[in-house]
């Protein structure tokens, strides 16, 4: 079973359209698909973006309130 399933299926196309977002904002070539060439630093470098880019979101959200 895998560990990585989303809590909202409809979510999927948004959630991949959101990562190639950020890795493109980091400067990572992400392909649709399976992506096994890329090191840890890059993976984990798209993860961070995507973070910080909903921390950021979030903390407009509030500010806005």
């Amino acid at each position: 079973m895998s560990r990585n399933r989303q809590m909202v299926p409809e979510a999927k196309e948004a959630m991949n359209r959101f990562k190639m977002e950020a890795a493109g904002e980091v400067g990572v070539n992400l392909q649709q698909g399976y992506n096994g060439n890329l090191t840890s630093r890059e993976a984990g470098s798209v993860g961070g973006q995507m973070v910080k880019n909903m921390i950021k979101s979030y903390e407009q959200t509030l500010a806005n309130k």
